[in-house]
């Protein structure tokens, strides 16, 4: 075996196939390398949210402000380069370069995010509290915010959805995915969600893009808000309509159940219980199981 002319005709195919579909592939199209540097920027912001848990240094209350400082500043700096770069990759795909004003775009999102932290840990510190009184096994809050996956999960998405919101490409989208690879939550970026929420376990929970999710809201392991049918009636994608569930304030939804529509309302006050199948609207204060044989 010639290993040194099968080496060249495989990277000849693999060249071809990366010129000519998915250019996104290639690194000078989207103007960052790789998935890595995306991942970085998210850690620095999680650590401007929680110093403690995310910053390999320990650091002095009287280091705070100067750390905080220090980090948004990096942050501005960086992730501004990646928010320019993928803003134009999609303004080069939409043929709109030569009218392309992603600078300033990019500037626009920065100061959405900037502006949207402080809000996005009050956010985080009404889950952290909803945690800590929906598991009797939390001893601390400490601990929440340590071990908790679905704590790194909800601050991603957090994240996240001002990204999405902004009609950034791409990044939002790797971001929850980090999240759902690390904790094993998927919560797409698009996903609406209230304040005091808690995933307990968390484990296969799946939240779509359209879904809402009101205040108080508590679900377990393998819950899965989703759409009931993600194709119209001749085979195409339901791209930009509702396809997923609203639930209401105050609903708990016990593992494995699957809610599924974007006509589905889970009323106020419900509790779901665990393995139910859920295609239609329940009233407000219901109690839903599982019947058994």
């Amino acid at each position: 075996m010639d290993f040194n002319a099968l080496i060249s005709e495989t990277a000849g195919k693999l060249e071809e196939s990366i010129r000519n579909q998915y250019h996104v592939e290639i690194n000078e199209e989207l103007g960052f390398t790789g998935r890595q540097g995306v991942y970085d920027m998210l850690d620095c912001i999680l650590s401007v949210l929680f110093p403690g848990c995310y910053c390999d240094d320990k650091i002095r209350e009287n280091e705070m402000l100067s750390f905080l400082n220090e980090k948004l500043r990096y942050i501005s700096y960086m992730f501004m380069r990646f928010l320019k770069d993928c803003l134009k990759y999609n303004c080069n795909l939409s043929c709109q370069i030569n009218n392309c004003s992603c600078e300033k775009r990019a500037e626009q999102v920065m100061e959405a995010l900037f502006k949207a932290l402080p809000e996005i840990r009050a956010l985080l510190i009404t889950d952290i509290n909803a945690a800590k009184k929906g598991d009797p096994a939390a001893e601390s809050l400490d601990e929440i915010v340590f071990s908790y996956p679905f704590l790194e999960a909800i601050a991603t998405h957090r994240i996240a959805h001002v990204l999405y919101k902004e009609n950034v490409p791409i990044i939002p989208r790797m971001m929850s995915e980090r999240a759902h690879s690390k904790t094993g939550i998927d919560i797409h970026p698009g996903a609406t969600i209230g304040e005091s929420f808690f995933i307990d376990h968390g484990t296969g929970v799946v939240i779509g893009e359209t879904t809402t999710i009101g205040n108080r809201v508590k679900i377990y392991q393998g819950v899965t808000l989703g759409a009931l049918s993600p194709f119209d009636s001749q085979g195409a994608p339901l791209v930009g309509k509702k396809r997923h569930p609203d639930i209401q304030d105050d609903v708990i939804i016990y593992a494995n159940a699957t809610i599924l529509g974007g006509d589905t309302v889970i009323g106020k006050g419900s509790i779901i219980g665990g393995n139910t199948w859920i295609t239609k609207s329940v009233p407000p204060n219901s109690m839903i199981y599982n019947s058994q044989e």
